[in-house]
């Protein structure tokens, strides 16, 4: 009876007695009876033994065929019982479960994997397959998801495969996952993993067919991992030129880098190409690179850097020249160019500078020309850019290599400190003193005559300067008339002397008579004479054309003194040293200032009346020629008078003043003709002029 057994059953299992159970259970459940197939019972006796006595569980396993399967085989796991479980799954037939057990529980791949040949189920494969892939068994994993023709875990597949570099069997996962979804990530890492087998051939077939993968992204990622072969492939489907053009640099292409630099026409690009190039000693390749660069501001100091760096500094100037003539040349290419010819090519310099000084930064060139002492460059750019001060002390501080003198004159004449052009006489004086005289008639508009002179004076140079004396003279400077005058002196040149004394009266004349009457020439004290006569010290004047015998000049400064006392006293000086003639000449010469009874006595007293006999005779004649005026004059001034007396005085009609014309007015008395002076007019021989003589017939 069905209840019987259930009130039994409860009982021992309320006893606790296992064992016992268990031997009633099978004498119920394995003998044949009707109980036999009862699962509720088969369930007890499986589940009693799982906890009593587990060797007997897999003998009912495989004797009983109606239990609740699945919950037994997890009461079984639960219980560690791996192998009876999945003896259970595998007995009905549960192979996903049953392998499962073989995985997590049992950990034997190796069975599980015998399994799964054993049933061929996909879903075995595939979890057989995610087994493997946690264990990095990656080989075995992909073919155990192409046999199962899963490809749901791609990306696991994925990572797990690039991770262990297993890009071969990748290649079959990914080729069956692209059939069974055309996901872009499988397309993309299908790619990738063509690339890193270096199937170029099944690479460039698949590009170039319909696909989704991310072709860039993919061409970044071969780069990146120096796959280049396959990276100008990528890039190259794509028409990303600028990245081609570097890939093919790697590649050792660099004719078609350049192609591609022109193509994708960044400065970036051609950045890196021509570097590339550089690195490479392709300098005609990075020159044509370094064109497309140059013309940017902004790049040229880094290619500079590049090409200087690594000591390639012919092929720079080669660049920079041939860059020179580009449409977009820009003030930084002639500067730099400059730049360099100061440090490498120094003989170029110049000759750059005279084109292209307009269109370099003077001030940046300058700096570089001082480093290289490049004086005369340095000089140039200070006149260009108009530092004339500057130009002339650097001339001056390297005098063998930057002073040239029709530079340095027509500069000099420009300069803002008048201060330099002495510091340029002293530097011409000690370097160039032949060509002195020239700075100073270049000088001469702005120069402080009188400081220069002093200057050469102090330095005892003065007899250089002589021809700027001459030029200046005509400004009529004091103290160029007397350095010129003093070295007319030392040079003893009296008729240079004379005329600058007639022509430049500027100066000390007292001094210079006073120093020249001691002189031991007689023309000095000749002239000596002549600037006492000049300052009115006629005495002195005199008095040293007696000492020297001077006697024509002593008549003469006599005569044009006006003064009676000194021509007398000259004539008596003759008279004492028996000069007959010149008392004779000077009789003559100062004729209007002598008294004619001195002169008389004189010559009575000294016996010399012949010589002044020809005085005496013009004297009668002047004084006769006197007279007869005289009487002449009186006769018309008598008549006159008598003329004035017999004329009858005539009175008209009276008229008063308001009714009168003018033309009835009687004329005013005219007033008697003024009788002329004693003496009549000028006597000849009067006013210093030698007279005629002679007897008047």
């Amino acid at each position: 009876d069905p209840d019987d057994i259930s009130v039994t059953v409860k009982a021992f299992m309320t006893a606790d007695l296992p064992n016992e159970l268990i031997e009633l259970l099978e004498k119920i459940v394995l003998d044949s009876s009707v109980f036999s197939e009862h699962r509720n019972l088969q369930n007890l006796l499986i589940l009693t033994a799982i906890k009593a006595d587990r060797t007997r569980v897999m003998e009912y396993i495989n004797r009983l065929d109606n239990y609740d399967a699945p919950d037994i085989a997890n009461i079984a796991i639960t219980n560690e019982l791996y192998e009876e479980a999945f003896a259970i799954f595998k007995k009905f037939e549960v192979n996903t479960s049953a392998i499962q057990v073989l995985i997590d529980n049992v950990k034997n791949l190796d069975r599980a994997y015998e399994f799964a040949e054993r049933c061929n189920d996909p879903a075995v494969w595939s979890q057989l397959g995610r087994a493997q892939l946690n264990e990095n068994m990656v080989k075995e994993a992909i073919d155990s998801f192409i046999k199962a023709d899963d490809p749901s875990q791609y990306m696991e597949v994925v990572n797990v495969a690039a991770s262990n570099n297993s890009w071969e069997d990748l290649v079959k996962f990914l080729q069956m996952a692209r059939k069974k979804a055309r996901e872009t990530f499988i397309e993309t890492e299908l790619v990738f993993a063509y690339a890193k087998t270096n199937r170029l051939a099944d690479l460039e077939e698949f590009i170039s067919g319909p696909n989704h993968a991310n072709i860039t992204q993919v061409a970044d990622r071969c780069f990146d991992n120096k796959m280049y072969e396959a990276a100008k492939l990528l890039y190259n489907n794509v028409s990303n030129y600028a990245r081609l053009a570097i890939t093919l640099v790697h590649l050792g292409e660099y004719q078609g880098a350049v192609d591609g630099a022109r193509k994708a026409n960044s400065t970036k690009t051609w950045k890196e190409v021509c570097f590339a190039c550089v690195n490479n000693e392709e300098f005609r390749l990075a020159q044509m690179c370094g064109l497309h660069i140059v013309v940017h501001a902004d790049e040229l100091e880094e290619l500079i850097n590049y090409y200087q760096d690594r000591g390639f500094f012919e092929e720079l100037i080669s660049l920079l020249e041939a860059a020179l003539g580009l449409e977009r040349a820009h003030m930084g290419m002639f500067t730099e160019l400059a730049i360099l010819y100061s440090k490498f090519k120094p003989e170029k310099m110049r000759e750059h500078l005279e084109l292209f000084w307009s269109r370099v930064n003077i001030p940046k060139v300058l700096r570089a020309a001082e480093q290289a002492h490049l004086w005369p460059e340095l000089v140039f750019l200070y006149d260009k850019y108009e530092e004339y001060d500057n130009a002339i002390i650097a001339m001056m501080n390297h005098p063998t290599e930057a002073w040239k003198e029709s530079q340095f004159k027509d500069i000099i004449t420009k300069v803002a400190n008048i201060e330099l052009y002495y510091k340029a006489i002293q530097f011409y004086l000690d370097f160039k003193p032949l060509l002195l005289n020239d700075l100073l008639m270049v000088l001469t508009p702005r120069l402080d005559h009188t400081r220069a002179v002093n200057f050469f004076i102090k330095v005892k140079q003065i007899s250089l300067v002589k021809p700027y004396l001459r030029s200046v003279q005509k400004n009529n400077n004091k103290a160029i008339n007397e350095a010129l005058n003093n070295l007319l002196i030392e040079e003893e040149d009296y008729q240079g002397l004379q005329a600058s004394i007639d022509g430049y009266e500027n100066f000390d004349n007292i001094m210079l008579a006073q120093r020249l009457e001691k002189h031991e020439l007689i023309e000095f004290r000749r002239i000596a004479a002549y600037l006492y006569k000049g300052n009115n010290r006629w005495k002195q004047s005199v008095d040293l054309c007696k000492k020297d015998k001077l006697f024509k000049d002593a008549m003469c400064y006599a005569s044009e003194s006006r003064d009676t006392g000194i021509a007398e006293d000259l004539i008596a000086w003759f008279l004492e040293n028996q000069y007959h003639e010149c008392f004779a000449a000077s009789l003559f010469q100062c004729y209007d200032l002598l008294r004619p009874d001195v002169i008389l006595e004189l010559a009575w007293r000294h016996n010399i009346m012949d010589f002044a006999m020809p005085y005496m005779i013009q004297v009668v004649r002047e004084y006769i020629s006197k007279v007869d005026k005289l009487e002449q004059a009186e006769n018309v001034r008598s008549e006159e008078e008598q003329k004035a007396e017999e004329r009858p005085i005539v009175f008209a009609e009276p008229q008063l003043m308001l009714t009168a014309g003018p033309s009835n007015m009687m004329p005013p008395p005219q007033a008697p003709s003024p009788q002329p002076p004693y003496g009549g007019p000028a006597y000849p021989g009067m006013g210093g002029g030698v007279p005629t003589y002679g007897y008047s017939m």
